[in-house]
């Protein structure tokens, strides 16, 4: 515990800036003269008259000639304070601001201002100790225990100021309760970054580099003020230290909130509630913070939420996500992540977007090593059940969802859209591929739709890919396909008693897709088996094999369809001999889900080239290089997509007798998908249970409606009217 000093009177509100860090001819206002935004001589001295008439209403100023105002000030609007240092007023006069239902005068009562520059029309009342800050126009200060910047204040971002030591710059330890991914934050940081910066540690003159560009992104000069923006809201809360706040922001009733960065505007403004604690982050435009949640060393994205007590710790949380009543350490969560239920458990994680966490899930529950250094990697659509265990370290496909279980094991889940279950009375983990297109239908399908409608950013800094077919899932269904038919000719040599039979693994797959590709009675009959799945010696059973890898080759033709038909609907003068020409091309085979954006393996080595030679060398430039990377992603998917139907189609080159057989065949599958989107969600309405709770047919139908009523039943038919339509405008060129 440090010890209490005395000072001189005088040094309450000057010597802001150490006379060492003072650049010669600088006064300590020089860098606070360059954040105000309004014109330097627009203030003028107190008159005679107003000192007098401040001084009547019990007004304290060690120095009245300190204190600068504007034409239209009206001292009667300013009772009870004292002011120190330097103070600037703006307009001040006999006028109400309301906002929600909060209505307070125009002026400053009953508080303590220190070297402040306060805007136009502000209502500052009940302000124990506000020092060092810029309030902006309109802004409402009510009932604030303590507001205080110092002068080395970072507002959340991991730099070290002038004459400080490296051991007090912020860390964000993701990934890795160890911290050897720990990455520096910074105010515009998105997932994207973190992601290059936590996942590429062995390149080592990358991660110097991105030190070095975050660094050089901030003024390390000792002396910025704190800054409220225009319009913004503050009631009720005890504790704000070096915190810079943007306009139309709301904070009330909230404990602490020390070196942040909380970005808000009019059209996403950010609103943190009561109870909050938040400490060392950055927080994205449009959130919402409330209810007792707890946060320290972290980033959250824009449009995010945390609610009812939530805990962030060391963790960052991607734009469109919301966590609640739960605990989570040492993440990197790429967008769309809900995480509710305060029994949920989140630790040491890469979760790559459009994610569920279910009650009860704790994934990361122990490590498996001498030291808390496990991770564990989810593809996007992770999705793990009711009360579900899983151990560290682990890796899971795209759109895998476990089934309530201990998993007792590390897993390494290579099959995507797979439903996982552990079965205890077999003593065996047991694998559905293909689960969500087979079964669960309405769901995946409204995966696209939904993550698509909430995301309701205005400032779409991070690039997202929301449809659950794409260049990354394709590939892995691609690899997938080519396990299955691993296993299924392994099983078929042990059953005919010559499992060492074929040892050449190219063999064993030609093998595979012979037989997946005859009768399915024949699979039906093999007892197929995964194998490196499990870190364990049970039996991993691969279900419905046959069935899967079918609906794997319908994902993967409906994905290369679709896309390309998307290429001539957009081109509409395109005929089938200039869309092969453009889009004739080898397969791009890696793609990096980065940070929500996709980006093939080779543009990010790229990337990672130019950062390290210097041709990248700010922040902002590798941002545009991501932008102008995703200007390119829809023509770079639709080669991929061409390229994989000339795979499937078994050429190099589409004919357009394989084009229009392979559109026919994509009208088939988008008939099934309206087909089972309307089965799968007709299930709920059929359910003899649910009926259960209601007195009669007419109840339930009254509360919760008929399938035929469901929007999304109903989206998904116009979809396919458009898609035949579409199929046979582009059949008639």
């Amino acid at each position: 515990m440090g010890t209490v000093s005395i000072l001189p009177a005088i040094s309450l509100g000057t010597g802001f800036i150490p006379p060492l860090h003072l650049p010669e001819g600088k006064d300590e206002y020089y860098l606070r003269n360059t954040q105000i935004p309004w014109a330097i001589d627009r203030w003028r001295h107190l008159n005679p008259g107003e000192i007098e008439k401040l001084i009547e209403n019990n007004n304290f100023s060690e120095n009245w000639d300190s204190i600068f105002v504007t034409n239209n000030f009206d001292p009667g609007q300013v009772k009870h304070n004292k002011f120190y240092g330097l103070i600037r007023l703006g307009n001040i006069s006999n006028k109400i601001l309301e906002y929600h239902d909060l209505k307070l005068p125009v002026g400053i009562t009953n508080s303590v201002i220190i070297s402040c520059d306060i805007g136009d029309d502000t209502a500052i009342h009940e302000v124990k100790y506000l020092s060092h800050y810029i309030i902006g126009d309109r802004c409402i200060l009510s009932n604030i225990k303590e507001m205080n910047t110092t002068n080395h204040a970072k507002f959340g971002n991991g730099i070290i100021k002038d004459g400080e030591p490296e051991d007090v710059r912020v860390h964000l330890d993701l990934m890795n309760e160890a911290g050897s991914r720990s990455v520096i934050p910074f105010d515009g940081m998105i997932s994207a970054d973190a992601w290059l910066w936590a996942k590429y540690r062995d390149d080592t003159i990358l991660q110097d580099k991105l030190k070095k560009i975050t660094q050089n992104s901030f003024d390390s000069r000792l002396g910025y003020y704190g800054t409220v923006g225009d319009e913004s809201v503050i009631k009720n809360s005890l504790i704000l230290k070096d915190v810079k706040i943007y306009s139309n922001c709301y904070i009330k009733g909230t404990n602490k909130l020390k070196n942040l960065t909380i970005k808000s505007s009019e059209l996403e403004p950010t609103q943190i509630g009561e109870g909050v604690e938040l400490v060392n982050g950055i927080i994205g435009y449009g959130c919402h913070i409330f209810y007792g949640c707890k946060a320290v060393r972290f980033i959250l994205g824009d449009n995010s939420n945390l609610k009812y007590g939530a805990r962030l710790i060391n963790s960052f949380l991607g734009d469109n996500s919301t966590i609640s009543c739960c605990e989570v350490l040492n993440n990197l969560i790429f967008p769309a992540h809900e995480q509710h239920h305060n029994n949920s458990f989140l630790i040491a994680s890469v979760v790559m977007g459009q994610s569920n966490i279910a009650a009860g899930a704790t994934i990361g529950s122990n490590h498996n090593s001498r030291a808390n250094d496990n991770e564990i990697q989810a593809g996007r659509g992770f999705w793990p059940g009711l009360c579900t265990s899983v151990k560290h370290s682990c890796r899971f496909a795209s759109f895998t969802l476990l089934s309530k279980a201990d998993y007792p094991a590390e897993l390494d889940i290579p099959l995507p859209f797979s439903l996982i279950n552990n079965n205890p009375a077999k003593d065996q983990l047991e694998i559905l591929p293909a689960f969500w297109w087979m079964y669960n239908m309405y769901a995946l399908a409204r995966n696209t739709w939904k993550y698509n409608d909430r995301d309701k950013r205005m400032r779409k800094f991070q690039n997202i890919e929301f449809d659950f077919l794409a260049p990354d899932t394709t590939e892995e269904i691609i690899h997938a396909c080519r396990l299955l038919e691993i296993y299924t000719a392994k099983a078929y040599l042990q059953r005919e008693g010559n499992p060492n039979e074929i040892e050449d693994e190219n063999k064993l797959v030609e093998k595979g897709r012979r037989l997946l590709a005859g009768d399915e009675e024949q699979i039906k009959a093999l007892e197929i088996y995964g194998v490196d799945i499990e870190k364990s010696k049970r039996k991993i059973v691969i279900l419905k094999t046959y069935k899967a890898y079918h609906a794997y080759h319908d994902m993967l033709h409906y994905y290369a369809v679709k896309n390309l038909l998307i290429f001539m609907d957009t081109n509409s003068k395109s005929t089938f001999s200039t869309m092969s020409e453009v889009l004739q091309g080898k397969r791009e085979h890696n793609w990096v889900n980065f940070g929500g954006q996709l980006i093939s393996e080779k543009d990010v080595d790229k990337l990672r080239l130019d950062i390290r030679s210097g041709n990248l060398s700010s922040w902002e430039e590798i941002h545009n290089r991501y932008n102008s990377l995703y200007e390119e992603y829809t023509g770079e998917k639709q080669k991929h997509a061409y390229a994989l139907l000339c795979s499937l189609s078994g050429t190099d080159k589409l004919t357009e007798k394989l084009w229009i057989s392979a559109m026919d065949k994509a009208v088939v599958i988008q008939e099934f998908i309206s087909k089972q989107v309307y089965i799968t969600r007709k299930k709920d309405f059929d359910n003899p249970f649910r009926i259960k709770t209601f007195r009669n047919p007419e109840e339930m139908r009254a509360s919760i409606g008929t399938i035929e009523d469901n929007s999304f039943v109903k989206k998904i038919g116009k979809e396919t009217d458009d898609f035949k339509e579409l199929v046979n405008k582009i059949k008639d060129r």
